[in-house]
């Protein structure tokens, strides 16, 4: 438990097991969170700095063969348009190649909200919000529950493309979208959307 790294080899080295031994055609893994992945993904590295001959060494040897080749590694760094998960993908971009050895090659942003307008139609909506009365004197009060909330997923969405333009400014990577689904369901169909949304862009 003391020594540095066994923990972790142990899960990176089942994954690239499977992979040396060709038992599936693509292992994809959904790893750990920003502030553990480093570790885990540098653990052969560690290992091999520590251990100079033997077994462990060539282990460790053949693990770092696999993760270092960008022809059969790739690291996707997921995050959301938000101020904290985008400084830790920053972070771990900063991080993960001088510390691990291995590229990271895309980005993943969870979440995004779609625009609520067309360009042409934002001044039409400003409009039509400053002159709400005669709205709900046409159609009812549940009106300004509306615009109020078109405004507020409006505004989060704008201050969450701001967040994905610092990430486009500091990290040359390609950056894939996935858009907020509005549902707390899982399984299938969740998946489906979400492969639906990929599907142009991978």
């Amino acid at each position: 438990d003391a020594a540095p790294g066994v923990k972790e080899i142990l899960a990176v080295g089942k994954l690239c097991h499977e992979v040396r031994d060709r038992n599936y055609d693509l292992v994809v893994v959904d790893a750990e969170a920003t502030g553990h992945i480093v570790a885990q993904i540098g653990a052969p590295k560690v290992i091999r700095d520590l251990v100079q001959v033997g077994m462990v060494r060539d282990q460790t040897d053949w693990m770092l063969d696999l993760l270092h080749d960008p022809a059969i590694t790739a690291v996707a760094i997921v995050t959301t348009p938000e101020e904290m998960p985008v400084t830790e993908a920053l972070d771990l971009f900063d991080r993960l190649e001088p510390e691990t050895g291995v590229v990271p090659t895309a980005i993943v942003a969870n979440r995004v909200l779609t625009p609520w307008f067309e360009p042409d139609e934002h001044e039409i909506a400003a409009a039509i919000a400053e002159r709400r009365d005669v709205l709900v004197d046409a159609v009812g009060r549940g009106a300004t529950v509306v615009l109020d909330a078109a405004r507020v997923a409006e505004a989060r969405r704008r201050i969450g493309e701001g967040h994905l333009d610092r990430l486009r400014a500091t990290a040359d990577l390609p950056i894939v979208t996935v858009p907020e689904l509005f549902t707390r369901a899982t399984g299938r169909r969740v998946v489906t959307l979400v492969a639906d949304a990929l599907a142009g862009q991978v």
